[in-house]
């Protein structure tokens, strides 16, 4: 929290001094907002006049969520690949086969230079659980075409993620509903 007593800042930032063609976000922690975050950075985007996609790894076709909604109308290609949460899998091996086409799908996407903004949802998860290599993850984001800006999501960013990001934040929990039993509510969690 902040301290009340503080007084404003009065001296201006230092406002940079080099001008990268591309930069890599991370969002990621134990908190609300990590996805959040990264379709506000969407909108951003298709507001400049950029293409973008979306790529999530774990919401499947099935999901009717409204930033899909709207990102659709407003010309964003998105793709819900996964298959949902692991608790409800029948087979935690499709799931995993799924998650490694999902990848190779991302990583054709990116590659292919045909988008400014890549935003890779709940990409840490399966780069956790090692169904897709980590490593690979990293080393396609690294060799990206120049103009090629990624948003990456997801709990415990792993440490490689993190060292060639240029931007990473990590969403921390103060307080949550669902610690209270509470439900997600459609319109401000999904």
């Amino acid at each position: 929290m902040t301290d009340p007593t503080s007084t404003p800042p009065v001296d201006r930032p230092d406002p940079g001094s080099v001008r990268a063609p591309s930069i890599v976000i991370v969002n990621t922690g134990d908190g609300k907002g990590k996805s959040t975050a990264a379709f506000g950075t969407m909108l951003r985007a298709v507001a400049r006049g950029w293409r973008v996609s979306v790529i999530q790894f774990l919401k499947s076709g099935d999901w009717k969520v409204g930033e899909e909604k709207i990102g659709r109308q407003i010309g964003v290609d998105w793709w819900a690949i996964g298959d949902g949460f692991t608790w409800d899998s029948e087979k935690l091996s499709e799931s995993e086969a799924i998650a490694r086409q999902a990848w190779s799908f991302a990583a054709d996407v990116i590659r292919s230079g045909d988008y400014d903004l890549v935003i890779l949802d709940e990409i840490t998860y399966p780069m956790n659980w090692n169904w897709i290599d980590s490593q690979q993850v990293v080393d396609v984001i690294a060799e990206r075409p120049a103009h090629v800006n990624v948003v990456v999501t997801g709990r415990d960013a792993p440490e490689a993620l993190v060292g060639i990001a240029d931007t990473v934040t990590e969403m921390t929990k103060v307080k949550h509903a669902y610690d209270r039993g509470v439900m997600a509510r459609r319109g401000l969690d999904f």
